[in-house]
């Protein structure tokens, strides 16, 4: 749709290429630790470079012209073109396009990470609207803008530090034998605060530019210290980041380098804090416990909705790498039927789940103090947990229909053995159309994303990123509208309906929905294939 004539053209944020991305990294000197070892750069050291490549990539993809209506979003409060992962949802639309661009960016790196500060800015602007409006104030509001508006302009990536160390789980924060198994304010001066514990599972915390510290639970009054939320530059003088590398770079694997971690990775890390000084002006809230279930359950909604987004783009891998495999084979889904039902079973399951996100998107309900946009909670969180519980069945159809050859190949050195390659590469070969070469490499392609310790770890991510199957379960039950259900089969059943509010199985009840702009509104934004413009544009 064309802009009115009147309405000022946005202005457009700085967006960082790939490379200015690795440069700016030279710019922070945070201490990690990999495997032991103190890193002296981390855009130099190998055993982050999968990490470094894959962040490397969501800032170039952003600045792909054919790519601008999805990894590009107008943030209105500011009229500002800003990158997608950086964007507080304006409309129910902008999260379909968020979704697509994760999508799109996962289906390259298997999981890009960067959407995580997505999903935590949009929780801190629903969290901090809604303390301001308990208080009367703008001051949280004001905060949150400001820094919204320095990690836009300068394309930073941001580190999502919200799990905590939790030491006892059967025990509050306050309760804990060792405070600091949860990160909370140990000073409070009138420049700023303290904070001292331990953060776990920080996502590409390495090579990130700052950290958003949140709290992960719940809070009672006696845990007001550790209901803190502030952002840090992750080299602050006091943090320490005890890293795993990042995919399998440089490994010297039984069936040769891995085709696609070596490139693409996630490194995680446990992030010390000890006595880290946080001025207030970065400091979102600090002992505002009453609020801390709105910022947790504000991000986790909209993690589950990303994540969703994020595996059905590793998901495409699997189902392209499944079609090649059976090509190599020398065999035709359409002709065989036991390929053919697995690979419908694999599209099945990744459509099926990506489907659950889209509704959630659709569905979108409008945050009633940030004004933001939120995505439907009982969609968003059955498709997370139905990729969560389905990603064994995605390996276990891909190595259906590939073969047991992904894991009973000789390595790599037997195809350059002149005692062996000539022979291996006549009596291997399977489609007289596919090269032996072409066949190997798609096999240890495969092998590398599902029966390797990668294939592992996308499992484990996939089960628990975002929260266990049982917090996801909690918020389909809670959110869904059973008593709806309950009273229609009632009213079938002729008896005299009245809702109780006191009867338990009747709380929650939805009418129904219908688009607000009326579903014959000329000029009703659509999804179209990406590069093609709508009539009339």
């Amino acid at each position: 749709m064309n802009a009115p004539d009147d309405m000022v053209p946005p202005s457009r944020a700085t967006l960082r290429s790939g490379d200015d991305y690795r440069e700016s990294l030279r710019g922070y000197q945070p201490r990690v630790f990999v495997d032991g070892r103190l890193v002296d750069s981390v855009v130099d050291e190998p055993a982050l470079a999968p990490g470094v490549n894959a962040l490397a990539f969501t800032y170039d993809y952003a600045r792909r012209p054919e790519l601008a209506p999805i990894a590009l979003a107008t943030q209105a409060s500011r009229n500002r073109v800003v990158n997608r992962m950086l964007h507080v949802n304006d409309a129910a639309g902008d999260l379909l396009n968020k979704l697509e661009a994760v999508r799109g960016l996962c289906q390259e790196t298997g999981c890009a990470q960067r959407y995580l500060a997505h999903d935590a800015l949009n929780g801190l602007a629903q969290v901090t609207a809604r303390i301001d409006d308990a208080r009367g104030s703008t001051e949280h509001r004001a905060r949150f803008a400001a820094y919204l508006a320095h990690v836009q302009d300068e394309d930073l990536s941001l580190g999502i530090a919200m799990t905590d160390a939790k030491g006892d789980r059967s025990r509050k924060p306050h309760q804990q034998a060792h405070a600091d198994a949860y990160v909370h304010v140990v000073e409070r001066n009138g420049r700023g605060i303290v904070i001292s514990g331990a953060k776990a599972i920080v996502t590409g915390g390495p090579y990130m530019h700052e950290l958003l510290v949140m709290p992960s639970r719940n809070m009672g009054p006696e845990d007001a210290d550790f209901a803190v939320c502030c952002a840090v530059r992750v080299d602050e003088p006091g943090i320490t980041l005890v890293a795993r590398p990042a995919g399998r770079p440089g490994e010297r694997l039984e069936h040769g380098e891995a085709l696609f971690s070596r490139k693409y990775g996630q490194s995680t890390a446990v992030v010390l804090f000890d006595r880290v000084f946080v001025p207030w002006e970065r400091v979102f809230y600090a002992g505002d416990w009453e609020h801390s279930h709105v910022l947790t359950y504000s991000y986790a909604t909209h993690h589950r909705h990303s994540c969703i987004g994020a595996r059905a783009g590793f998901g495409d891998l699997l189902i392209g790498a499944g079609a090649l495999m059976c090509e190599a084979n020398g065999l035709d889904p359409d002709a065989k039927a036991s390929l053919r039902e697995p690979m419908v079973e694999l599209i099945k399951i990744v459509e099926g789940f990506y489907a659950c996100g889209v509704a959630a998107s659709v569905y979108a309900t409008r945050d009633a103090h940030s004004g933001s946009f939120m995505p439907e909670p009982v969609f968003a969180n059955i498709g997370k947990l139905m990729l969560a519980t389905q990603i064994y069945d995605m390996h276990r159809l891909a190595h259906e229909v590939s073969g047991g050859l992904i894991v009973a190949l000789p390595g790599p050195d037997e195809d350059h053995n002149p005692a062996t390659a000539a022979s291996l590469a006549e009596v291997l070969r399977a489609n007289p159309d596919v090269p032996y070469d072409k066949r190997i490499q798609v096999a240890r392609f495969m092998e590398d994303l599902t029966a390797s310790y990668q294939g592992g770890w996308y499992s484990v991510i996939s089960l628990h990123g975002g929260g266990s199957p049982a917090a996801m379960k909690q918020e389909i039950w809670r959110n869904y509208p059973v008593g709806s259900k309950v009273e229609l089969v009632e009213r079938l059943l002729e008896r005299d309906v009245v809702h109780d509010p006191g009867r338990g199985i009747t709380q929650n009840r939805q009418p129904g929905r219908c688009c607000d702009a009326g579903c014959a509104t000329p000029g009703q934004p659509m999804m179209v294939p990406i590069g093609v413009r709508r009539h009339g544009e």
